[in-house]
């Protein structure tokens, strides 16, 4: 059923943001539109030996990828959790994403052109600072600097694209260091089991999204 609709996703330039935003608009709206399909999708999640392992449980973030496309997109639920915060970064892919509940303050720091560990954290200079709401949509393309501070149950859906590129640059301003994080392809087997998602997390997941009336 998914793929009756997403079809134009599987031959997308992810490297143009504008076309990205003009095929996922339609798909991320009407998803959200549709709290029986989008249950259906998360409800077959714990019984999919290639979803379930993917779904990632951290301190104040939850992710459940409902949909592993073949041609290298995928389709995430994200929930914050409180005490959630977010660090400058940019990303290995393309995404776009529509809040489905809660709000968080999006702060743009302009593309990643010359990033590297030596970058002077403190210095960094925002370029754009707004608040994403509930049925707020836009799409980010990888090279893009961006953080996120989020009211406690946000929710947020997102369509990422292929990845395009091994790494990405975490920053913390408040130390004035920054890392490179790997994709989980590259991470060790301990670190990947320390924030795989359990039944039961995942169980408080779906009951989080029921009252809020996004699952059924």
């Amino acid at each position: 059923m998914l793929d009756d609709y997403t079809e134009p996703l599987k031959t997308l330039d992810w490297n143009d943001p504008a076309a990205v935003q003009d095929a996922t608009s339609p798909v991320l709206a009407r998803l959200a539109d549709d709290p029986t399909f989008l249950t259906w999708l998360l409800d077959e999640v714990p019984n999919d030996p290639e979803l379930f392992p993917m779904a990632e449980h951290y301190d104040i973030l939850d992710k459940v990828v409902l949909h592993n496309d073949p041609s290298g997109w995928r389709l995430r639920l994200h929930l914050f959790l409180p005490g959630y915060y977010d660090r400058p970064h940019n990303h290995r892919w393309t995404y776009s994403s529509r809040i489905l509940a809660g709000s968080y303050q999006h702060t743009l720091y302009g593309p990643d052109h010359d990033l590297d560990e030596r970058v002077d954290v403190a210095a960094m200079q925002p370029y754009m600072v707004r608040t994403e709401t509930a049925g707020s949509a836009y799409t980010l393309h990888h090279s893009m600097i961006h953080a996120a501070v989020a009211e406690p149950h946000t929710v947020s859906l997102i369509i990422r694209g292929p990845a395009m590129k091994d790494r990405f640059l975490v920053a913390d301003r408040a130390t004035n260091t920054s890392w490179w994080q790997h994709g989980a392809a590259e991470e060790s087997a301990e670190k990947s089991r320390e924030k795989r998602m359990t039944v039961a997390r995942f169980t408080d997941f779906r009951d989080r999204l029921t009252s809020l009336g996004l699952a059924k």
